[in-house]
């Protein structure tokens, strides 16, 4: 079994910055494909950002495009999710996703696909 823990949630004002962080432990390989999702209060659950190992590719919401920045560290078996020029409308609870495999391309943007879960970290954006 595979555990996500996210870090780096907070408040911030607009315009500002943070860096989420996703550790996957548990197993001895780290998921193939890792996104980030997020869920504000009374919506669905959303995609923001994916990123796969195995082609190195990571695909954006457009809601978040050239503001936000998904990477990964192999090597410490973590996502991060930069988030830069925040706006109030991304206030919200932000899960990292997991799956051991890479994900079709039509598909990472829907959360029922993903094999893990976090618990999720709160970032508030006030206006």
């Amino acid at each position: 079994q595979v555990q996500l823990v996210e870090t780096g949630g907070g408040y911030v004002q607009t315009g500002g910055s943070l860096r989420l962080s996703c550790e996957a432990s548990g197993r001895t390989f780290s998921p193939t494909t890792m996104g980030w999702f997020r869920q504000a209060p009374g919506k669905e659950r959303e995609f923001v950002a994916v990123h796969t190992s195995s082609d190195r590719t990571t695909f954006y919401a457009d809601s978040v495009k050239g503001r936000f920045t998904i990477s990964r560290d192999n090597a410490k078996n973590t996502v991060y999710l930069q988030m830069n020029s925040l706006k109030p409308e991304d206030t919200a609870v932000y899960y990292c996703a997991g799956h051991p495999n890479r994900i079709a391309l039509g598909s990472r943007r829907t959360a029922s696909v993903y094999s893990y879960w976090g618990q999720g970290t709160q970032v508030t954006v006030s206006s």
